[in-house]
């Protein structure tokens, strides 16, 4: 088993200002869109100029902030904010991001963006869907160096295996649990073997996911189905890698023991795989009538 290498969630201390691995995370990733984002401009997607991307980032940023923060309020931990903590909302540097609910606060942000300059939103989302990937790869990588989020606990001999030191309580309690299992194992290195399912995203949700949106766009595409990829493509992505990922403490397992992010991937892949088709059958009847 590989123990978690413990990183100090600082990167650089600044007497009262610190520089944390994690917001540096999500400035790489939208470094990252941009980058790409201008390589699809130059590409020759024509409603989009280098100008109009610059203006977009920052509609995206804000989505991306205040829709992940509100997503996991809402989704994750309602009655924690909501009732008892509201000041702790505005606390993003503590962390608690959802991706399903930054999804939407990005959604939100491309409607704003294609009303103000007249541009079709699915012009605007099949443009945006194979630069976001990218952004969720670094945002895991964050979550892996806070050694947050981590995997259900698996086999010690499994080459994956990592100990993670921030998951004590949780292993305390699978160890009190069933004593003849896990006894030795915690004794020996005080902590249970787990997958590393950051590092899985990272590359499933982030990578791979990435290149197929990717090449994917390089072709004309009918209306639509690139953004029905990247959302049907994420969709099963995750709700994949779910089944690695410990459940949160405060939620467990739900309805017929899907996790609250299976549950939530499960709408956009049944929207993906039939926007996708529908995409594609509505291209051919226009095409079909031009004719």
């Amino acid at each position: 088993m590989i123990l978690h290498p413990n990183f100090d969630p600082v990167l650089l201390h600044l007497g009262p200002l610190a520089i944390r691995w994690y917001a540096l995370s999500y400035i790489v990733g939208f470094s990252l869109f941009i980058w790409f984002g201008r390589k699809r401009v130059k590409s020759g997607h024509t409603f989009m100029t280098n100008d109009l991307l610059d203006d977009f980032i920052t509609l995206g940023v804000l989505g991306v902030i205040i829709g992940g923060r509100l997503g996991y309020v809402l989704f994750y931990q309602p009655g924690y904010y909501l009732l008892n903590h509201p000041l702790d909302i505005f606390k993003v540097w503590q962390g608690g991001m959802s991706f399903h609910g930054g999804f939407l606060g990005v959604l939100v942000a491309m409607w704003l963006f294609a009303r103000k300059h007249k541009v079709g939103f699915w012009q605007m989302a099949d443009f945006v869907a194979p630069l976001v990937p990218l952004g969720l790869a670094c945002g895991r990588i964050g979550n892996f160096i806070n050694g947050e989020l981590w995997g259900r606990v698996t086999e010690l001999n499994a080459f994956w295996a990592m100990g993670f030191p921030y998951a004590l309580k949780e292993d305390e309690a699978l160890v009190i649990e069933n004593p003849q299992k896990w006894a030795a194992i915690w004794d020996q290195y005080h902590c249970l073997p787990r997958h590393p399912s950051q590092l899985y995203e990272f590359a499933l949700e982030g990578i791979v996911l990435f290149v197929i949106v990717w090449l994917f766009s390089r072709k004309p595409r009918p209306l639509g189905q690139v953004s029905m990829v990247f959302l049907a493509g994420y969709g099963i992505l995750r709700f994949i890698v779910e089944f690695t990922r410990e459940p949160d403490a405060y939620l467990g397992l739900l309805f017929m023991n899907l996790s609250m992010g299976q549950l939530l991937s499960l709408p956009m892949i049944i929207i993906g795989v039939f926007g996708y088709i529908y995409a594609g059958k509505k291209a051919k009847a226009n095409l079909t009538v031009d004719r």
